[in-house]
């Protein structure tokens, strides 16, 4: 099992001063020979990246858009633009490479990062293809991005139920993804900072093995990120571990919170 520590970094904002705390895994699980899947947790940009495509190729497009989004840490500007940019890079990056011609190599991203550059810091989601990012408010679990897949439009149209979507032929067929094609715009969702929030950003490896109330209860019993990463992946594996898994948990706590602050 891979070694799994919980790092911490305090932050200070217009709105006080803020204690974060996050752990991340990625395994290749029981079924599959290669992890295709890819995680970047690096203040203030928290990602997971689950490549599809080939032999390789789906590793291959997990690794080159998660070095490109790393970048924009590195380069200390975290910001859509900053994003798109980076992934446009992928998007290249993934055509040039000779083992990942083939017109399906790509991969979904998914996260959260912290926006402190105003008045009213903020988190902001991004999200492209069906990988997700949950949020534990006030003890009620909620999926914050929207997945891009056949089979969440066809929920969306009404055409299918929830329950129905669990065993659907086509449950990992996704709609938009970083490679196949160029300008792939992600989806935002801002949120505002609130003490005690805990973040799950996984890929659907993860999903496919634990259902919500699942990923809740093992929230609700390790306060700690890295235990919660590891009880999850436990359990997950235990559960036929599928698919790669790839998890992230993080937590937010308010040190010194301005009147301003919710």
């Amino acid at each position: 099992m891979p070694d799994v520590s919980t790092h911490t970094r305090s932050v200070a904002t217009a709105a006080g001063t803020w204690s974060l705390a996050w752990a991340a895994t990625t395994h290749t699980g029981r079924r599959r020979e290669i992890n295709q899947d890819a995680v970047l947790a690096s203040y203030p940009l928290f990602v997971v990246a689950d490549g599809m495509g080939g032999h390789i190729g789906g590793e291959i497009a997990s690794s080159r858009t998660v070095e490109r989004l790393s970048g924009t840490v590195e380069g200390g500007s975290v910001t859509p633009r900053t994003i798109e940019k980076a992934l446009a890079k992928a998007v290249r990056d993934i055509a040039s490479h000779p083992k990942a011609t083939d017109e399906g190599t790509g991969t979904t991203v998914t996260g959260v990062y912290l926006d402190v550059s105003g008045d009213e810091p903020h988190w902001v989601t991004l999200n492209i293809g069906d990988s997700r990012v949950y949020l534990l408010r006030d003890g009620a679990l909620a999926q914050i991005t929207t997945d891009h897949s056949v089979v969440q439009e066809l929920i969306s149209s009404g055409r299918l139920s929830p329950e129905e979507a669990e065993n659907h032929p086509y449950g990992n067929v996704i709609t938009r993804a970083v490679g196949p094609s160029d300008g792939v715009t992600p989806d935002y969702v801002r949120l505002e900072l609130v003490d005690g929030d805990r973040f799950v950003i996984c890929s659907d490896g993860l999903t496919k093995e634990l259902t919500d109330y699942g990923i809740q209860h093992f929230l609700g019993e390790n306060a700690d990120p890295a235990a919660a990463v590891d009880a999850m992946l436990d359990a997950a594996l235990e559960n036929g571990g599928r698919d790669n898994i790839t998890i992230i948990v993080l937590d937010v706590a308010a040190e010194d919170p301005s009147p301003a602050v919710h």
